[in-house]
């Protein structure tokens, strides 16, 4: 077992990048198309790969989070499928809204698919969720499932209203939310790069490179340079949620629950909760050696993995 995560990872590098496997190297040369489109009244980003007219693949990253961090897995898929990867709205290079909600954020679905052709090859695309992005995606397959192959969700624990209730009463009290906070530079920003939920992560670059798209400049109050988070400080404080296990049972498409075997989130009451939960012939699938981010800790694996299922889903299709 790993040690105990320390507070900021990227500290000991001082703005330098760790040294990377020449396959993280070679898939991040793979540039996507970078492009925006209007959803649910806002600019939405999109970042896709690969053709149009291909098998679409839709991935959506976890909350405070942004499409780059499917940047270093989506070209694995690119020659055989269309991908997109999207920044919800108050994420990424999204626009942020005064209120948020799943009904907003499964419209933004929606505009994804039509906008980047996704659902233009010979099947219905497939969707890859992590953690947050499962939410508002499941509520998706409850409401749209006809829209979509299947969902593939990321460790993302789905919970009925009065466990989430329970979770939050057990929960340490958190700090109200904050007005932007802002760096004096790059690096000293970089080196305040934090995993939520806090864990070890042995695959360093693979953080440096998820931290370094997760900032932006900005103008400081004195006129000065200075840089921030590309997220909305508000956006929890602002959110309408789901009772998740209500979509979940109420999924209209096939499903693929996954987890990691160390993740925090997924303790085998809430594994025996999902797989009671789950519609009739719901894949669940662990993943070895991974924590709540396994796009960090597994990401081999978690191609390997979604390869599989998008596999045994199309052997299956009448």
């Amino acid at each position: 077992m790993a040690a105990e995560p320390k507070p900021a990872p990227l500290v000991p590098f001082h703005g330098e990048k760790p040294p990377a496997p020449a396959w993280f190297d070679e898939a991040i040369a793979v540039q996507p198309e970078r492009s925006s489109h209007q959803g649910a009244g806002v600019t939405i980003e999109t970042l896709a790969w690969g053709e149009r007219g291909k098998p679409g693949l839709l991935m959506l990253h976890g909350g405070s989070a942004h499409a780059d961090w499917w940047s270093y897995l989506a070209p694995f898929f690119a020659k055989t499928h269309r991908v997109v990867a999207s920044s919800w709205s108050g994420m990424g290079g999204s626009d942020w809204r005064d209120a948020y909600s799943m009904d907003l954020l499964c419209a933004e679905m929606l505009s994804t698919l039509d906008a980047t052709g996704l659902d233009e090859g010979p099947v219905k695309p497939v969707v890859v969720s992590h953690s947050f992005g499962s939410f508002p995606a499941m509520a998706f397959a409850a409401r749209f499932g006809e829209r979509i192959g299947g969902l593939i969700t990321v460790d993302s624990p789905f919970l009925s209203n009065e466990m989430r209730a329970k979770r939050e009463i057990d929960r340490p009290p958190s700090r109200p939310p904050r007005d932007t906070v802002l760096y004096d530079s790059f690096v000293d920003a970089l080196a305040r790069f934090r995993l939520m939920p806090a864990q070890a992560a042995e695959n360093l670059y693979i953080v440096d490179y998820i931290a370094r798209h997760s900032l932006r400049e900005v103008a400081k109050p004195d006129g000065s340079s200075g840089w921030t988070w590309r997220f909305d400080p508000f956006m929890w404080s602002r959110l309408k949620r789901n009772d998740s296990s209500v979509d979940l049972a109420g999924a209209k498409c096939r499903l693929a629950i996954t987890w990691g075997s160390d993740s925090v989130l997924f303790p085998d009451e809430i594994k025996a909760f999902v797989r009671a939960t789950a519609p009739k012939g719901t894949m669940f699938i662990e993943i070895p050696k991974a924590r709540h981010h396994v796009l960090i800790d597994q990401p081999l694996a978690l191609v390997t993995l979604i390869r599989s299922v998008i596999a045994g889903w199309d052997a299956a299709a009448p």
